[in-house]
């Protein structure tokens, strides 16, 4: 597929659902440690908000570290408003952006993965189009765990919504957003998770 066509839908997807639930459900938690679901939000749609110039004086700020960036700014600005948050959800720039050095291909990835990390933790179906979340699948398995840590030794991993698997030894069973969640060392809410490498 085209990867970054997978980007919009994933995006649009999630914003469609946020703005159907309860207001309580943007403090409920998100797969990310620490962060509610409003802070993924408001971590995935830094580039609709930031200008190149901003985000390099956020980076300095930082020290250089995006880790530090990513949990400063997701903290300021989860508070905006719901209205806000939806409206970069929608944003063409987000749609058309790219991680620096990551292409195409790290843009869909970080869609697909942050979207995962609200669905999942919120038992919603999966919103990303089932062939970018395959491909997600593709480029962390590709990595054999490595782009997140996780050990994939003796592991064979098993999609039970689509025809796709990989590896061999232990199954590892789930449907396929699970298990790019799981690939990106998340603990699933029933407490599954990879060894770490």
């Amino acid at each position: 597929m085209n990867l970054q066509s997978g980007v919009a839908p994933t995006y649009g997807g999630l914003a469609d659902l946020l703005a159907s639930v309860p207001a309580e459900t943007w403090d409920a938690p998100s797969l990310c440690a620490k962060w509610q679901v409003r802070h993924v939000v408001a971590h995935v749609t830094m580039p609709a908000r930031l200008t190149p110039g901003q985000f390099g004086a956020e980076m300095a700020a930082a020290g250089g570290d995006f880790t530090v960036l990513s949990d400063t700014v997701a903290a300021r600005d989860a508070v905006l408003p719901v209205s806000e948050h939806l409206a970069q959800l929608r944003s063409p720039l987000l749609h058309s952006w790219q991680p620096p050095g990551g292409g195409a291909a790290g843009a869909l990835s970080h869609a697909v993965i942050h979207s995962l990390d609200v669905t999942v933790a919120l038992d919603r179906p999966t919103v990303a189009p089932a062939e970018a979340v395959v491909a997600v699948l593709d480029q962390l398995t590709a990595a054999n765990g490595a782009l997140f840590g996780v050990d994939l030794t003796e592991v064979r991993l098993e999609a039970d919504d689509t025809d796709w698997d990989w590896g061999s030894g232990e199954v590892v069973r789930a449907d396929s957003g699970r298990l790019v969640a799981l690939l990106s060392g998340r603990t699933l809410p029933d407490g599954r998770t990879l060894r770490r490498g």
